[in-house]
């Protein structure tokens, strides 16, 4: 097995990478592996070099890649039918809304495809059912959300954002968003008004490092709700499917949701998918050519969505992501004070703040890389750790190892 380290200069994958940056957008920042094939935890690049995925697309891969289940549901529904639209019925559409519902406790389903668009989805249901429902006057209606969010990168999404990055010269922006500080009950408290249509939280924020908020917040930000007659919107794209080590990130609190926004492993790396769930008093509000979207709810989609409900249902991926979970957290814990200054996260998901004097968290990324293991950073010192939940034990052992050989300093 060879690896980053044993590659020479002068390669294919510096070749590929000069088209890449010649024809593409530089919206991104790549690390410089060109990735050919994976399976499972482990891919490989164009030079044959193999690399432990510790990312997993941002929860995307929460199965690992290709798994032998999804493909097979995507590969016997692309020799059936994979779009209809929605002008018509299709046979996957209604059971994968079903047993979706069924397997989250909630009354309906809204399929959409990307993250954002589930956001976006629910952004808006939320404000007809503050009209249409709570009865504000018309275009008053108001959402809280937190600080250091990140939801997608939409032009409504990012008009609350606080990442300057994502954020800066896409105004003008998108009103009717009241921004608190994450974990702050008692902030969250002062902005709820008789306008406050909805809250919408991460139960745990990716983007800003994995920050787990205090025990608590999340329950007292559903009893605000009850109380001020709002919905709690959770965005558990990223948090929720097994990889907290429950279903959703909220069952840590034994919290509900009113609406939950769905995607990334919903999709299970093959399509993109992503939903609305919630209560059929809230979702129910829409009526056709309202919200729509012409790949939302399609047959492959479906049918991938059906097989990825089906590996949930058994209970084994939460059950592996807590167990692996606290092997993560322990091995990682070893390092505080010893090159972290910090280590954050819930199941097999952790946010590592690495310790002043080390490397930045790109450094950090590209030596792992150099290392055979792919991670990758935010917000300058912080490195993501989200493995497939498939990885095995001693492999989750060797991308540790090789953390903490990059962080002593």
């Amino acid at each position: 097995m060879t690896t980053f380290a044993d590659r020479t200069t002068g390669s294919t994958t510096d070749e590929f990478i000069g088209l890449d940056e010649r024809w593409s957008t530089h919206n991104y920042h790549p690390l410089p592996v060109v990735i050919a094939e994976a399976a499972g935890a482990w891919v490989t690049d164009v030079e044959g070099s193999s690399y432990l995925d510790f990312l997993a697309g941002y929860s995307a891969l929460n199965f690992g890649h290709r798994h032998p289940a999804l493909v097979e549901a995507a590969t016997q529904q692309l020799g059936r039918v994979t779009l209809t639209s929605r002008a018509f019925h299709h046979d996957q559409l209604g059971p994968f809304c079903r047993e979706l519902a069924e397997l989250t406790g909630t009354d309906m389903v809204l399929p959409m495809n990307s993250g954002a668009e589930a956001v976006e989805s629910a952004i808006k249901v939320a404000r007809k059912w503050a009209y249409r429902v709570k009865g504000l006057p018309a275009g008053t209606a108001e959402i809280v959300v937190a600080g250091s969010n990140f939801h997608g990168r939409t032009t409504t999404i990012v008009s609350f954002s606080t990442d300057d990055a994502a954020r800066a010269d896409y105004g003008p922006y998108t009103p009717g968003f009241v921004t608190v500080e994450y974990g702050d009950a008692e902030a969250l408290a002062g902005a709820i008004t008789d306008r406050t249509a909805a809250v919408l939280l991460e139960p745990i924020q990716g983007e800003a490092g994995v920050i787990v908020p205090p025990d608590g917040y999340l329950a007292e930000a559903r009893r605000l709700c009850d109380q001020a007659g709002a919905l709690l919107i959770a965005d558990e794209i990223q948090s929720g499917l097994a990889r907290t080590g429950t279903l959703f990130a909220l069952d840590h609190e034994r919290v509900r949701a009113d609406l939950y926004t769905l995607g990334k492993a919903l999709g299970g790396g093959i399509m993109p998918v992503s939903a609305v769930v919630g209560s059929g008093e809230v979702l129910g509000v829409l009526r056709p050519g309202e919200h729509g979207s012409t790949f939302g709810g399609n047959p492959l989609a479906c049918a991938v969505g059906r097989a990825v409900l089906r590996l949930l249902s058994t209970g084994e991926f939460q059950q592996r992501s807590a167990s692996l979970g606290e092997q993560l957290r322990s091995r990682l814990s070893e390092l505080v004070g010893d090159g972290l200054a910090e280590v954050r996260g819930r199941g097999l998901w952790a946010g590592v703040d690495i310790a002043p004097g080390g490397p930045t968290g790109r450094q950090a990324s590209q030596a792992l890389a150099e290392r055979g293991v792919l991670c990758k950073e935010t917000h300058g010192n912080t490195l993501r750790i989200a493995p497939p939940l498939v990885i095995s034990e001693q492999d989750l052992d060797r991308g540790i190892d090789a953390i903490a050989e990059v962080v002593r300093h």
